[in-house]
């Protein structure tokens, strides 16, 4: 999916800002992924939701890093204040499901946003939402530096 000048020119500024102020260590060189690469980010987090361990999920975030969560009306700053989310959230067993995205490529820093699905393995129940994931490379690998998720408000 292409995004307008403007849209995009904003979502990599934010991207960049982002990888810049979270902790994540500048390198030398210029690191990029392909889009290929940023999806596979969203597997691996995904995947880290199926073992039931929110220390498996929160591994995925930098040190330094903002989660806007779904289900919570907090920000979770801290990896204990994310792990906290998640132990909540895993309980009803989440899968997502990407059901349309546009990613930005950036030096050092990207930016994946659109829409997925979670259907919870104990209920049944799904829950679409909006998403944005910012990543940001610490020189040995890609780290959420921001995520933000939101119920779609007509859903």
């Amino acid at each position: 999916m292409k995004l307008h000048l403007p849209l995009a020119t904003l979502f990599l500024s934010i991207g960049c800002a982002t990888a810049q102020a979270a902790d994540v260590a500048p390198t030398a060189q210029c690191q990029t992924a392909s889009e290929a690469d940023i999806q596979a980010l969203f597997v691996r987090w995904n995947d880290s939701l199926k073992t039931g361990d929110p220390q498996k999920v929160v591994a995925n975030y930098a040190p330094v890093s903002v989660l806007l969560p779904t289900v919570s009306n907090k920000v979770r700053l801290s990896a204990e204040e994310k792990a906290d989310y998640f132990t909540a959230f895993l309980a009803n067993q989440p899968q997502g499901r990407i059901d349309s995205r546009s990613i930005l490529l950036g030096c050092n820093s990207a930016v994946d946003a659109g829409l997925y699905t979670f259907t919870y393995g104990t209920s049944g129940k799904t829950v679409q939402a909006r998403y944005s994931y910012s990543y940001g490379w610490d020189g040995a690998q890609w780290l959420i530096t921001s995520h933000h998720s939101s119920a779609m408000p007509e859903g």
